[in-house]
C-alpha cells in the first residue's frame, strides 16, 4: 500500500463519520440519544418522522460507529456508542456556533422573549436551588429524567405540567431545564409558568453541557443524598404538595 493509496482509505473512514452527522434529523436523533436510551418508535415520535425513515437514518448513524443497539423484550434499544460521540456533537455544534451567524440569530428570536439578560450557569443554579431559592424542575420526558438529571431536581414533563401546576408555589421561583442550549421545552414551560402567576425563567444546560463541567447527574438508580433534594422535600411537605 503506498501513501497515496492508504490516505484515500483514512479519510474515507473518516467521512462514515461526517456522513453520521450529515443530516439534520440524524443530529437530532445524536441529540436525544445523548439523553438516554430509546426505541425506534420513540425517537420517530420525538422527531416528527416515520419509523421507516427513522430506521434508516439509525443505520447511518450505526454504520459510523455512533450508535449501538440492545434488546429489551420485543424491542431494539439505540443508545450513543461512547463519550466520544457526545464530543463530535458538541464540537459540530460548537463550530456552527461560531461560525454561522444565522444560529444565534435563530436562538435570539425563539428563546429571547423568555431568557433574561444574563445566562444562568450551573454554578448559580445549584447554589439557588440548594438555598431553597428556586425550584428546579426538569421538563423532558420521564425516561430521560431516570437516564440523568442535575441533583435535587425535580420530574415535571412539559406534557404533564398544565395539570401539575398547582405543585409549585408562586412565591417561589422556578427554573425549567431540558437537553440543552436548543431545546425548545424548558422555553414552553416558562411561558406556562409566567401565564400561570409564577416566576420562571430558563436554563440553557442539558447532559453535554453537564459532563463538560464535571457535574455528578442522578438517575433512577443512584440515590441523592444531596442537601438541594432534602431541601425541596421539605419545601414541599410544608406546602402540602404532593408529587
Amino acid at each position: 500500500m503506498d501513501g497515496r493509496h492508504f490516505k484515500d482509505l483514512i479519510f474515507e473512514q473518516f467521512a462514515r463519520v461526517g456522513a453520521g452527522l450529515g443530516s439534520p434529523k440524524r443530529i437530532e436523533i445524536v441529540d436525544l440519544l445523548i439523553q438516554a436510551g430509546r426505541t425506534v418508535e420513540s425517537i420517530a415520535d420525538a422527531t416528527g418522522m416515520t419509523v421507516a425513515n427513522t430506521s434508516r437514518h439509525l443505520q447511518v448513524l450505526r454504520h459510523a460507529g455512533m450508535v449501538t443497539t440492545s434488546r429489551v423484550g420485543n424491542f431494539v434499544n439505540y443508545r450513543i456508542s461512547d463519550e466520544s460521540v457526545v464530543t463530535s456533537y458538541t464540537g459540530l455544534r460548537a463550530l456552527a456556533e461560531s461560525q454561522i451567524a444565522e444560529v444565534s440569530q435563530l436562538a435570539q428570536a425563539f428563546f429571547g422573549p423568555v431568557d433574561g439578560t444574563e445566562s444562568l450557569g450551573m454554578e448559580e443554579l445549584l447554589s439557588r436551588s440548594k438555598s431553597g431559592e428556586v425550584v428546579v424542575i426538569d421538563v423532558r420526558p420521564r425516561l430521560e429524567f431516570d437516564s440523568g438529571h442535575i441533583p435535587g431536581a425535580l420530574s415535571i414533563p412539559l406534557d404533564d405540567l398544565s395539570y401539575r401546576l398547582n405543585e409549585l408555589d408562586s412565591n417561589t421561583s422556578v427554573v425549567a431545564y431540558c437537553r440543552g442550549p436548543y431545546c425548545v421545552l424548558a422555553a414552553e414551560a416558562v411561558r406556562q409558568l409566567r401565564e400561570a402567576g409564577i416566576p420562571a425563567e430558563r436554563y440553557a444546560g442539558g447532559p453535554p453541557e453537564w459532563r463538560a463541567a464535571g457535574i455528578a447527574m442522578m438517575s433512577s438508580s443512584t440515590s441523592d443524598p444531596s442537601p438541594t433534594r432534602v431541601a425541596h422535600h421539605k419545601n414541599i411537605k410544608q406546602k402540602g404538595i404532593t408529587r
